[in-house]
């Protein structure tokens, strides 16, 4: 296992020498944890259907700032979670790798809107090469595209992928992103993203729940260590309190491959 980053949280936290810790909080810096090669390769996977899906072809004036903006946001975990939930479950990785780039595409028409040159919000991460009204038409095609590709999905059960389409349109509609936007720590999209795994891969009502649940409480650990305000002696041990959580959901799924997926909230 090695340290990683998490894509949009800040994983690390080192309390300053000058002033004592909370007396309840452990002294120890937070660190989360990740098999590097196996997410890699889902990511990897994820990518390698995006960039097939979405060409720079003509006309250019659309596709280049669609192909820039979907690329160019972190990594989401919601769409590593789709891949890794489905194998859990006993699904083929192949079975998910659609959704996942679906989800990857909410994500990133999300991020592309909440970080617009007109929102002066500091730290965005995308570089701005096309202008704020090129970026807000793009970001408002890239969601639908999405929907698109699960729409023209050969082969796939036509009830599992609208049970997915379904989830999809929850996690970014009103009330997913009131909660994404209100600064709330919860983060629907990972819930959705390893709900929508489970369901490509086969698993039981109760799995599908079970994997929604580790998904969200992924979505809070994420959410609760990008936030820059706040207590880091309080966010220790509330991050510490979901992945304990996160992981008791898990330990419905023994004998299944749960080490790998549990390494997204190994805090160490």
């Amino acid at each position: 296992m090695t340290a990683l980053h998490l894509p949009l949280a800040r994983t690390n936290f080192i309390r300053s020498s000058s002033a004592p810790p909370p007396p309840s909080a452990s002294t120890t810096p937070v660190t989360v944890t990740q098999n590097l090669s196996y997410w890699d390769s889902i990511y990897s996977d994820i990518n390698s259907h995006l960039k097939k899906s979405i060409p720079i072809r003509h006309p250019v004036s659309v596709f280049e700032p669609m192909h820039h903006l979907t690329f160019s946001p972190p990594k989401p975990t919601a769409a590593a979670l789709c891949v890794a939930a489905c194998e859990v479950v006993g699904g083929d990785r192949a079975d998910a790798v659609v959704a996942a780039s679906a989800i990857h595409l909410m994500h990133a028409a999300i991020y592309t809107h909440d970080h617009l040159l007109l929102t002066d919000r500091p730290g965005s991460g995308i570089p701005h090469r096309f202008g704020s009204n090129v970026e807000l038409l793009t970001g408002d095609g890239i969601m639908p595209f999405g929907f698109e590709l699960l729409a023209g999905s050969g082969g796939a059960d036509s009830e599992k992928m609208l049970k997915v389409v379904v989830e999809i349109a929850q996690a970014v509609g009103g009330k997913g992103m009131v909660d994404g936007w209100s600064g709330r720590p919860s983060r629907r999209l990972d819930g959705c993203g390893a709900a929508c795994g489970a369901i490509l891969g086969g698993g039981s009502v109760e799995e599908i729940d079970r994997m929604k649940r580790f998904g969200v409480y992924v979505g809070k650990i994420q959410g609760l260590l990008s936030d820059e305000s706040g207590s880091e002696g309080g966010k220790v041990e509330l991050a510490e309190k979901w992945r304990d959580l996160a992981l008791e959901e898990l330990e419905y799924f023994e004998g299944k491959k749960i080490e790998q997926i549990s390494t997204i909230v190994r805090v160490t």
